[in-house]
């Protein structure tokens, strides 16, 4: 019998007992003063509920942060042996948490696809210019249906405008309902790109001020500078973006409010082509190795530490990783619970 079934049974017991002596008016005081206790006991119950609830859960994660490094190949990132492009992430965090070595994007390879399989948990072959929004809904908007939570405490921040579309979905049973607060591009979806630099600022901000319990962070300039054919910026940009991931991870081991409660998740949409396909790194979106196999890094209250991890994960995995932390009632990504994540407890 759980704990409500407990209360409730109590206090019809306690009023059944006491009130049966009510049959006389002179006992007019007694059932008062009975009735009293009765909320007393109830209060008391309760109280017990809830202690009893919090104590069932297994899960510290109380907040989730997902960083998107947009498009720079594994072959740049993990799977250079020297993490040269990435020294925090290898030297700084990496003991602090697991790296997925074989972790992958196994729908299509571009920005809108691979966005909407993080936070919807589902492939769907999307527009990827931003004109087309998610089937189903996200686990922004799910997470704040079941917890009625304001629309500031989910953020999608993102220097890319289109992505600003996985706020909404076409569902006609969620469309325009729970969405998520959003700070996009230049200034919403349609007014074009803008610097990580802003981003990596205005994310900054809102971990302060507005203390976001589930956020999206998506830094462009690897996959921008991929694009313009220009090596040396693409290089340089995976390192600058690898020390705004730092600066974000830092803050949040040090901050009263996310220290021990929160989930980190640093990953990519997509990769690009190997030198041996099409035109190299200059583009992506098919299904050869370069463009598919991409990086997981994986840090929580919850997580193993200095773990490498060789199990193959996809990105639908993050989302139904996230329903399980977070406790959603109602799970509607298709992709596994990251087991090999979790401590034993």
């Amino acid at each position: 019998m759980n704990c409500k079934a407990q209360m409730m049974k109590k206090c019809c017991n306690f009023f059944t007992q006491e009130n049966r002596f009510n049959t006389s008016g002179i006992l007019k005081f007694r059932m008062i003063y009975f009735n009293g206790i009765g909320v007393f006991l109830m209060s008391a119950i309760l109280f017990s509920c809830a202690k009893e609830n919090k104590s069932d859960k297994k899960y510290l994660t109380e907040n989730v942060i997902i960083v998107v490094m947009d498009g720079p190949r594994y072959s740049e990132t993990w799977g250079d042996s020297t993490h040269q492009y990435i020294p925090r992430m290898a030297n700084d965090m990496a003991q602090k948490g697991g790296i997925h070595t074989s972790f992958y994007n196994e729908g299509v390879t571009y920005t809108m696809p691979g966005h909407t399989a993080i936070t919807t948990g589902i492939y769907q072959e999307i527009n990827n210019g931003g004109g087309e929004m998610p089937l189903s809904p996200s686990i922004f908007q799910t997470w704040r249906k079941f917890t009625n939570n304001p629309a500031v405490d989910t953020q999608i921040i993102a220097s890319k405008d289109k992505l600003e579309v996985l706020s909404n979905c076409i569902d006609p049973s969620w469309r325009d309902l729970y969405q998520p607060y959003t700070d996009c591009g230049v200034n919403g979806l349609g007014t074009g790109y803008r610097k990580d630099s802003i981003t990596f600022l205005n994310t900054m901000n809102a971990l302060v001020v507005d203390k976001p319990k589930l956020l999206l962070v998506n830094f462009r300039a690897p996959d921008s500078n991929g694009h313009n054919n220009d090596w040396e910026g693409y290089l340089q940009a995976i390192k600058d973006v690898d020390q705004y991931i730092f600066e974000l991870f830092n803050f949040i081991e040090q901050d009263a409010y996310y220290k021990d409660k929160t989930t980190f998740f640093v990953t990519n949409d997509h990769g690009r082509h190997l030198d041996t396909v099409a035109d190299g790194f200059k583009s992506h979106g098919d299904s050869c190795e370069g463009c598919k196999h991409i990086n997981l890094f994986s840090y929580g209250p919850d997580f193993n530490t200095d773990v490498i991890y060789s199990t193959r994960r996809d990105l639908l995995d993050i989302s139904a990783t996230i329903e399980e932390l977070l406790y959603f009632p109602e799970k509607r990504s298709t992709g596994n619970l990251m087991e090999e994540l979790l401590l034993e407890r």
